[in-house]
């Protein structure tokens, strides 16, 4: 057992040893018990009142420095008096504990620290790529025209079509990021219905139809028993999620495949949503970062196929400002699976 030496224990073992060595010793020399009792008590006495107060000072005096390391604070006259004549004093110990108990709390701080400073550098990074792309394409596409373009019927439609497509796509970098923003700080409210979860994915199907006809992907519904199935959510914002997932699937998936939209109940409480297609799938050393923002598997083709690089960061926002969690699962060259789940209503 760890033992808590007190300075006032340390200092009456060491009187108690001190007064049965004199004894001994007095005793040895002069032959009376009485006297060798005598000088050996008032020695002890001495020698308990001398440590205890000198080793007391000493170990209040560390103790102090170390709680004002730890708590990075300096007391003024009216704390330190509370502490010193109120609290009671902290053992070797219980400062032993604090220290170790503040190092790895510290070290986790750092590990953070350092963790989420990485992440501050990688989406300045990309941040900086997505704007730097759609900025330096108008200010060609302006700098042409102003150095006669203008006045060229063949192009100057063309670049000024382009230079407002790159206006557009800033524009809805913006707003993802001004909404991915408040969605973080809870600035958006979720306004809870009940609706049919089926009737949103319908929707959706309805609104990229052509998306999904350019590249012969058929869009289908996977469990029809369970289409009439209510859920309690934000419609708007779901329909939010929907759109982003079902897109993804067609960006990225393969021409002639398909895309299944599927419902499923977990414990009779909650509504599993899942979009599955066949296209290319996502390696695995992606797919614990794939809701990070502009976070891209394939940095190049991604660009070419556009989108702001927040749309499943905005997704599993939604999803957690519901309360609810969104996950991923894929197979290279088979395809990849979102899912996310509704408390469902009876």
């Amino acid at each position: 057992m760890q033992q808590n030496y007190s300075p006032r224990w340390l200092a009456l073992i060491t009187s108690g040893f001190c007064f049965v060595c004199i004894v001994l010793i007095t005793y040895w020399f002069f032959g009376y018990w009485l006297n060798s009792l005598i000088s050996g008590a008032i020695i002890s006495v001495v020698v308990y009142i001398v440590i205890w107060y000198y080793v007391q000072q000493v170990v209040d005096k560390k103790i102090n420095t170390i709680y004002k390391l730890i708590n990075q604070t300096k007391s003024g006259r009216r704390e330190a008096f509370y502490k010193e004549t109120l609290l009671p004093k902290p053992t070797l110990h219980n400062v032993t504990t604090d220290v170790a108990t503040w190092a790895k709390n510290n070290a986790e701080a750092f590990a953070l620290h350092e963790k989420n400073e990485q992440y501050r550098k990688e989406f300045l990074q990309n941040l900086s790529h997505e704007l730097k792309t759609p900025l330096f394409s108008m200010q060609g596409y302006i700098e042409s025209l102003l150095d006669g373009a203008l006045y060229n019927n063949k192009v100057n439609k063309t670049f000024l079509q382009n230079t407002a497509n790159n206006i557009y796509r800033l524009t809805d970098l913006v707003n993802d990021l001004d909404q991915i923003t408040k969605l973080e700080n809870d600035q958006i409210p979720v306004l809870k219905t009940t609706f049919i979860i089926s009737d949103e994915i319908e929707n959706v199907y309805n609104s990229v139809a052509l998306q999904a006809q350019a590249k012969n992907i058929n869009l289908l519904f996977k469990n029809t028993l369970l289409k009439n199935t209510k859920v309690l959510a934000d419609a708007s914002k779901i329909n939010q999620v929907l759109v982003n997932l079902i897109t993804n699937a067609i960006k990225y998936g393969k021409p002639n495949g398909k895309v299944t939209a599927n419902i499923e109940i977990i414990n009779n409480t909650t509504v599993l949503v899942e979009i599955t297609d066949n296209g290319y799938g996502i390696a695995k050393e992606h797919l614990g970062r794939i809701f990070e923002r502009f976070y891209r598997t394939d940095f190049a083709r991604e660009r070419v196929i556009g989108g702001s690089g927040l749309g499943l960061a905005i997704c599993k926002h939604i999803i957690e400002a519901h309360g609810q969690n969104i996950h991923v699962r894929s197979t290279i060259n088979v395809g990849t699976t979102f899912g996310f789940s509704l408390p469902r209503v009876k």
